[in-house]
């Protein structure tokens, strides 16, 4: 199991939990949502279970939930700026479609 974040996103997440001292890490998850099926969430974490896999990533503790691991093995976490606007942007080799809009996305029903 693998999750790459590129130096911007490892930077951006360091930038969160420098403000956020208690923050074990940054959790890194899927939630049901969106036309296409799941979305992907960020967020400091709040604990560490026994059901977590941690990771640790260029001085990032990624926390990610066992159960998503399988939609979510050999994922890349970029964070890009376009204008205005900058967000993690997320290069997942087990989606097989996204929505128009990019919020959500598919996987293989072997996968989930």
């Amino acid at each position: 199991m693998a999750i790459e974040l590129t130096p911007a996103a490892s930077a951006r997440m360091r930038d969160f939990l420098a403000r956020n001292p208690a923050a074990p890490g940054v959790r890194f998850g899927i939630k049901r949502t969106g036309c296409s099926g799941f979305g992907y969430t960020v967020d400091l974490a709040k604990d560490v279970t026994g059901g977590d896999k941690v990771f640790d990533l260029d001085g990032v503790k990624l926390v990610v939930e066992a159960k998503a691991l399988p939609f979510l093995d050999g994922t890349r976490i970029d964070y890009a700026r376009e204008g205005m606007n900058a967000a993690f942007v997320f290069h997942n080799p087990n989606a097989t479609g996204e929505c128009g809009c990019g919020e959500s996305f598919t996987v293989d029903a072997r996968t989930g």
